[in-house]
């Protein structure tokens, strides 16, 4: 097994911005292990994949365990798994925050946990979280409490990592989108929700995936919470 190749750990990765992700860290030359519910199996040997639900503790465990089995190293973790569920605040159900906290505190907390534990052998490692401008600027007619409360949580600990880990050669950062072109918005959506940004446009899945391989190649980045989303956290 040869360890020179870097790793890239990467969460939600069967579809959208995750997958494109795994892609163009794959590209690179990195080798990736993905997960996802529903995740397909890879014939890429440099392409591990592990089907779960990441707000479950042992989805995290397996994906970081076959990782470092197969490759030998974990680089860098983009913990892009996320729900987002607009809904009025008293509209939410005690299932509604069961899945959302799962998913975007639980499925960070579990999984970046193991990531940092084998970062710190090799005193060196990258965090980045996929988090939401809606965190900075709330949008009316957008209804996002759920979202603030849990994106909002992952900025601040990312700052809190960036911190703490500082001289121990890990660095954490983070991507706060707009609303970008995916398969979640229909394209007859994308005229009305393109206005919602001073730009007055939706961003490109390839706007994340630029923005992400920007921080995990700059060394003097860390604590950062990078605004991808044409405008809307300066102002409107």
């Amino acid at each position: 097994m040869s360890t020179s190749q870097k790793v890239v750990v990467v969460t939600g990765a069967s579809q959208g911005i995750g997958a494109e992700v795994v892609k163009a860290f794959r590209q690179l030359g990195y080798r990736v292990a993905a997960t996802a519910r529903s995740i397909k199996p890879s014939d890429d040997p440099d392409l591990l994949t592990v089907a779960g639900d990441i707000a479950d503790p042992e989805t995290g465990r397996r994906l970081i365990s076959e990782a470092v089995a197969r490759f030998g190293r974990i680089d860098t973790l983009v913990n892009n798994a996320g729900i987002f569920i607009a809904k009025p605040f008293t509209s939410y159900t005690p299932e509604d925050y069961a899945a959302i906290t799962g998913v975007n505190l639980g499925g960070f907390f579990y999984i970046t946990q193991l990531a940092i534990a084998e970062m710190e052998k090799n005193s060196s490692g990258h965090i980045v979280n996929l988090s939401t401008t809606l965190a900075d600027q709330a949008i009316e007619g957008v209804p996002s409490v759920l979202a603030s409360l849990t994106k909002g949580g992952l900025n601040a600990a990312t700052r809190s990592l960036a911190i703490e880990y500082a001289k121990r050669g890990i660095r954490a950062n983070a991507v706060a989108p707009g609303i970008i072109k995916s398969p979640m918005h229909a394209p007859e959506t994308h005229a009305a929700l393109g206005a919602l940004h001073p730009v007055g446009h939706m961003g490109e899945m390839s706007d994340i995936v630029n923005a992400i391989l920007y921080l995990d190649s700059a060394p003097f980045v860390t604590g950062e919470i990078l605004h991808v989303d044409g405008g809307q956290s300066a102002g409107h």
